[in-house]
């Protein structure tokens, strides 16, 4: 009977280990569609790899698409995505999101750079969290906050230009709010909305009209900044960012956030799901800890604009 009992401690004390062993090894295949690529989105994706590459190491695989910019490339890569069967998925930018959350219902689908989660799933009654397989982090920043640098540093400036994808939900979402802080100040705005690329230049020609242009977190704006700067600037036209990497390229001054950062809080919100059985129904979206106020040296310059103090200049 000792030996008996014996035999069966030692397989149990085995099974256990062979338990525990397949536990620690077991590895994750994470789905990443990004909308299209930039500097910001390009951040974002690192920072989320980066995070659960270093909480995981080897046991994390990550299967990447990109729609190159076309929303009818987001549900066809959504779709192929889905049927890799992956622990959890990243949308990266609105409309990879909605792309993912009408692919599967049921794996976890997660959401960085987005600007507005209520808008981009069409939730009414917004309480913070989804309420079912989708959260995540939003690149938005406080857009009053935004709209006050443009009388700050433009005190004369009567109308701006907004410009933006009209196909962008996220843009929409943005110029909607920034038009009713300015016009509470008594600046005029006028809509400059482009439905692709091919119409960008032309429309933003013409609102080089205006006193001032804001261009929100737009995805083909950051795409094609080198076509607005080569518009603006000889123009004399300046302009005010949503995100630091268009103001990078064409803008005078922006409300920062970092993407790498807002990637890799998203990446963390990942590893709670897969390791530690975090609810993604119930998590809330999160988002950026930091803004700052930042310019951009050589456009300011180009266009003999003061900075005042309690802006950063980019890359320092």
């Amino acid at each position: 009977m000792k030996k008996t009992a014996a035999i069966i401690l030692s397989l149990c004390l085995m099974a256990g280990m062979l338990t525990t062993v397949c536990a620690e090894e077991k590895t994750h295949k994470i789905g990443i569609l990004q909308f299209i690529q930039h500097a910001a989105l390009d951040a974002a994706t690192q920072g989320f790899e980066d995070a659960l590459t270093e909480k995981l190491g080897g046991r994390v695989t990550f299967v990447e698409q990109n729609a190159s910019g076309e929303v009818s490339n987001c549900a066809i890569i959504a779709t192929s995505l889905v049927a890799e069967r992956c622990d959890l998925y990243l949308g990266n930018a609105t409309p990879a999101l909605q792309a993912l959350a009408n692919a599967t219902f049921d794996a976890p689908v997660l959401g960085t750079s987005i600007t507005d989660y209520a808008t981009a799933l069409d939730i009414d009654g917004w309480t913070g969290i989804t309420g079912f397989n989708v959260s995540g982090t939003s690149d938005l920043a406080p857009l009053d906050r935004q709209a006050e640098m443009i009388p700050e540093l433009f005190p004369e400036a009567k109308t701006v230009g907004l410009l933006y994808c009209s196909a962008e939900a996220n843009s929409v979402y943005q110029v909607n709010a920034v038009r009713a802080c300015l016009e509470e100040k008594g600046i005029a705005c006028r809509d400059y909305s482009f439905a692709d690329s091919n119409d960008l230049a032309s429309v933003a020609q013409t609102a080089t009209e205006c006193d001032v242009i804001y261009i929100p977190t737009d995805n083909t704006c950051a795409s094609y900044v080198e076509t607005i700067a080569n518009v603006v600037i000889p123009a004399g036209t300046p302009v005010i960012t949503g995100e630091e990497g268009i103001c990078a390229g064409c803008g005078v001054a922006t409300l920062s956030i970092s993407y790498y950062d807002l990637g890799y809080a998203t990446g963390l919100m990942a590893y709670d799901i897969l390791e530690d059985g975090a609810d993604i129904t119930t998590l809330e979206i999160a988002y950026a800890p930091e803004v700052t106020r930042k310019y951009n040296p050589a456009v300011a310059e180009a266009l003999g604009i003061a900075i005042p103090e309690g802006y950063v200049a980019i890359g320092q």
